[in-house]
């Protein structure tokens, strides 16, 4: 099978991160591959190395971006592109899948994986909206992927355990952390990435976001915990009075 996997250059949760004028402020110098996609370029590596095809990587990012296309290449995927967007360009979900969906309808693939959300924002939207906009059948937060013939069977974590879905090809998966553990490219991995081919191509127009972030808000406070003392009876009303029953 051929797969393309959607990956995007995050901000080092591991970094420092502070809040100030409602603005989430990082170390812009400290950016990584998404966890969730590199699990995602993992299990397609896996599946293409057992059964045959080829991995190609896309990421949407500012010029900056292409070491983390070189990352995956690192990896073992064949070939990269890098949408390049201006970095001051503000995306939510419903953009980026405009943007991918876009590129993605040019060409013909098995499967597209993703990441079932980015470390950045935890929205967990795009694979679903860029699913919707592609008229693929998904699965969603993937745990196991095998390949069976044409088609793909998918382990997810559901709500109150795990199902197993057949999912024809082509289709989506959006892929959980817990499905694996990334390889770290070797040495041979990172030399031969260098002779990869990853196309960068501009990006005429943003499309317009359909959200908008006001601010960002520390957390509040808890307040701290109160002892309550006295007889069992003093304290049974107590609790009660506390707990509004």
């Amino acid at each position: 099978m051929n797969f393309c996997v959607c990956i995007k250059q995050v901000p080092d949760v591991a970094a420092p991160i502070t809040l100030h004028g409602g603005e989430l402020v990082t170390d812009a110098g400290r950016v990584v591959l998404n966890a969730y996609d590199a699990s995602a370029v993992e299990a397609a590596l896996v599946l293409t190395e057992a059964h045959g095809g080829e991995v190609d990587v896309v990421l949407i990012g500012p010029e900056k971006a292409t070491e983390t296309v070189r990352k995956a290449l690192a990896m073992g995927a064949t070939r990269g592109t890098h949408l390049v967007v201006d970095s001051s360009s503000s995306l939510d979900s419903s953009a980026v899948a405009a943007l991918l969906a876009e590129h993605l309808a040019e060409r013909a693939y098995d499967a597209v994986l993703t990441g079932k959300q980015a470390q950045d924002t935890d929205a967990g939207l795009g694979g679903a909206m860029l699913a919707e906009r592609l008229g693929l059948p998904y699965v969603t937060n993937a745990v196991g992927i095998e390949q069976e013939g044409n088609a793909l069977v998918v382990t997810r974590q559901g709500d109150a355990g795990q199902e197993r879905i057949v999912l024809p090809t082509p289709c989506l998966v959006t892929c959980s952390n817990d499905m694996n553990d990334p390889r770290i490219p070797s040495l041979k991995g990172i030399m031969a990435a260098k002779k990869k081919e990853i196309v960068a191509v501009a990006v005429a127009a943003v499309p317009p976001s359909a959200t908008r972030t006001l601010a960002y808000e520390a957390l509040p406070t808890r307040p701290p915990g109160e002892m309550l003392r006295g007889e069992p009876a003093e304290i049974a009303a107590k609790l009660v009075a506390v707990l509004d029953l």
